[in-house]
């Protein structure tokens, strides 16, 4: 499923005017004003039978809206995802993508970033955060950080992600850059949400 966005408004004229990123077919662009989240979660509440399947779907389905939520108000420029029932449980993941700009003098460094993304709430970084370099055909080697966030659901209520930050430069924009970033909360499923997560953004190019 191809996505076209147009690059954002700000500096120089770019060497590429669009990018482009194909996402699995059980992927849909999310409706960031939660309707459609609302619509999916009942769907899914019908299908299950038992009171606990039905609260982990409650719970998934809260963190959604709390992703989707922060997503708006970080001003996110593509959100999608996928919230699919599978026989041995519900698979929620989701992609977005942001615009970054470092100021003049600045540099969008990998301990910069490791220190931005997702501190715990006493301020230092998931033990099993890993920054490293990764190949994206179309655009080269960038810079990647993974591990297991922590995302705020309420004041006292804490829940676990996988997740998976993808910093992507412009071209022709020193400053600026496009950064990929996916999640999940199928904690269980880690080498295969990480190997999902890589091959979705593998297909990022600009155009």
């Amino acid at each position: 499923m191809p996505n076209y966005t147009p690059l954002p408004e700000t500096g120089p004229a770019p060497a590429a005017e669009r990018w482009l990123i194909d996402l699995p077919d059980a992927w849909n662009l999310v409706d960031l004003t939660g309707e459609e989240l609302a619509r999916t979660r009942a769907a899914a509440l019908a299908r299950g039978s038992e009171p606990r399947e039905k609260a982990r779907i409650n719970d998934m389905f809260r963190q959604g809206r709390e992703i989707t939520r922060s997503a708006r108000k970080q001003g996110a420029l593509l959100a999608a995802g996928t919230v699919t029932q599978y026989d041995d449980g519900l698979f929620m993941a989701w992609g977005m993508v942001f615009a970054v700009s470092t100021p003049e003098g600045q540099e969008l460094t990998l301990p910069v970033l490791s220190r931005q993304l997702g501190l715990t709430r006493e301020g230092v970084a998931p033990a099993d955060r890993q920054i490293l370099a990764a190949q994206i055909p179309a655009v080269g080697t960038v810079a990647r950080v993974t591990g297991t966030e922590t995302a705020r659901l309420t004041a006292d209520v804490d829940t676990k992600l996988l997740a998976m930050h993808t910093m992507i430069p412009v071209p022709g924009r020193s400053n600026d850059y496009l950064v990929v970033t996916m999640a999940s909360p199928n904690l269980p499923l880690k080498d295969a949400v990480y190997d999902l997560f890589d091959a979705v953004t593998s297909t990022f190019r600009f155009v």
